[in-house]
This record gives C-alpha cells, structure tokens and sequence, in this order.
C-alpha cells in the first residue's frame, strides 16, 4: 500500500492511454484505505478512484494521487423465500460478481453480464442494459469519505440514481470511494427478454425456456458481436449516453427520418439510440491515423495503438457537433473524461 510515485497507468484504463500519476498507491481493505488518507502527500493533492479504468479517458497526466480499489471479497447475508441479500468488496471485477449469482441462481443481474469494470463503480453511474439498471437490484452500500476517512451508508433513495447517473457523479463527485454494495437478487425469477435482440437471440439458441443463465448468454453472446474487446483494442464500451428527448421533437424526426428508433420513457418523453444517430452522420468506422468509431458498433470509440486521449476527446467531440447540427440533440458523455 505504498505510495509510488510517477506510476504509468496504461495497462490500468482499457483506452490504454499512455499516461501517468504523480503518486499511485492499492488498497485491499478499509483499514489500508484509511491508512493511506492519512498521508501528507494524499490529503495535499487531488484523488482519483480507480477501479478496473473502463469508463473513463485520460487526455493528460494525472497531477495526484490515483488510489485503486483492491477490495475483494462476495458473501450472503441473508435470505428469505424469495431473495438473498449478497454483500460484495468493491474491489470485485462486475462480471465476476454476475457470475456468482449464476452460479447460486441468484436472479436480477443477467442482463447486466460482460459490462466492464468492478462492483464499486458500478452504483456510480447506475450501470444498466438490455432493460435493467444497477438500481433495480440495489440494497445499499458502503463509502469511505476522502477527506474524513469515516465510513457512510447510502440507501438507494440516498444515492439519488437517475440514466448513468448518482449523487456520485454530481453532488457528491470525487469524495467517496465505495468500498462495498449490497444487492438484493431474487429466488424466484422474473425475466426481462424484451429489450434489444436477447429474444431473437435466445431464438436462434433454440432456447424456448431460457433460465437466467441462458439470458446471460444471450447477452454475452450479443455483446461480444458488438463491442470489441479491450485486451484487443483500447475502448471504454459506450462512450456517450442515449439521449432522452421531448415526445414532440421526437414526432418532429420521426416525419422526417421515419427509421428512427425509439423507447418510450415517460408520456412526454423519449430514448432515442445514440448509436444510430452517430451511424447516421457517418462516423461508424471511421478511422483517422491510430483512432476512431468502431466498424461494429458507432458509441464506441476506440484507440487502435498509440493514440492519445485528446485525440480521442476531439473526435468524441466532433461527433457530438455533427449529431446537434443534423438532428438537434447533443449527446452527452458516459465516460468520465479527465
């Protein structure tokens, strides 16, 4: 738990952006994390969390300390007829807490399978797909204060989830570390195969049954077709957010793009896919030097070897000016960019 100074953190945020932080140190429990809040160094200078680093983009050097989240650690709680309450270390990679609840036939999470990063970043932006967000399986967590150090609980009315958003990313941005969460999963299964093509997938596994584990594959398997693998190709996943616009701007491009997909919201509003709206300015696989948008999926941007994150930034950017010219929407990052 040392701190070490001018650490390279490329192998450490799936852009692989080559940058560094002046001090780096790792933590594997609450005490250590405690511990190190302590130091001169880390009260004096800016902190940044890092879990698995694959939502956000580095366009510089990072001038603080980066602390990374090393909790580890799945256990029960407790269980009724109908759920079981599962307390996870932060530090815990996502899929692999995804895959602990297959193996128990714990329900709730399948379609959240394959998303990138750890459990302790997953509450920050209310990670969600295929029809299902973090909220709805979420009991509470627990945070560490950056300045205090002291420990607090957050419920999930406290932590204010909204589309990819919390407390955490507003409010209460950069003063908390989320050591461990809480979920809620179910026993009894109810099943949600009607968002994007997991039915039509199932379909084509000749599944007429499909168990969560089977749901779960279905998701893999479409993800896997779509998003490229950052071991291969340096990406974050979905880099902007699907924007939710007016029901009557939306009847306004659906007379004059009448393909225009779309997902009610609410009665006066609508989820349209960024992905489309990208695809339809062109940008899907478009490649410019070492970067540029995936050939298989338009929200995901990648760095083919050797890039840098304001080159990236500037084409995130680019796209978003060329989508508010040709649709009157501006889309809005997912992925933090520092």
């Amino acid at each position: 738990m040392n701190l070490q100074p001018d650490f390279p953190l490329k192998e450490l945020n799936t852009f692989g952006i080559d940058v560094k932080a002046r001090f780096f140190a790792r933590f594997e429990n609450v005490e250590e994390l405690q511990q190190l809040l302590t130091l001169p160094e880390v009260q004096s200078l800016e902190k940044l969390v890092l879990g698995g680093g694959s939502n956000l983009l580095f366009t510089k050097d990072f001038e603080g300390v980066v602390l990374q989240n090393g909790i580890r650690g799945i256990e029960l709680l407790h269980e009724n007829e109908d759920e079981v309450y599962i307390k996870s270390g932060g530090g815990e990679v996502w899929h692999d807490f995804v895959l602990y609840a297959l193996r128990h036939n714990y329900g709730g999470v399948e379609n959240l399978s394959l998303i990138p990063g750890t459990v302790g970043a997953a509450p920050l932006q209310n990670i969600g797909a295929y029809g299902v967000e973090l909220k709805d399986v979420f009991h509470e967590l627990e945070a560490v204060h950056l300045q205090t150090g002291r420990v607090h609980l957050f419920d999930n009315a406290t932590c204010r989830f909204g589309y990819r958003e919390s407390v955490f990313k507003n409010e209460l941005k950069g003063q908390f570390v989320v050591t461990a969460v809480v979920f809620r999963l179910s026993k009894k299964h109810i099943l949600n195969t009607s968002y994007g093509a997991i039915t039509t997938t199932l379909q084509e596994m000749q599944v007429q049954q499909p168990s969560i584990q089977d749901v779960s594959a279905a998701v893999c398997h479409i993800r896997q077709s779509k998003l490229p693998d950052p071991k291969q190709i340096g990406n974050a996943g979905s880099f902007f957010k699907n924007p939710e616009i007016p029901l009557q701007q939306f009847e306004q491009l659906k007379a004059q793009y009448p393909h225009l997909p779309s997902y009610p919201v609410s009665p006066g509003a609508v989820k349209v896919p960024a992905g489309w709206l990208i695809e339809q300015c062109g940008w899907k696989g478009k490649v410019i030097g070492n970067y540029g948008v995936h050939k298989n999926q338009a929200l995901v941007l990648v760095n083919y070897g050797g890039a840098n994150g304001g080159q990236v930034r500037q084409l995130a950017y680019d796209i978003i000016t060329s989508v508010e010219e040709k649709f009157g929407i501006r889309l809005h990052p997912e992925v933090n960019i520092i």
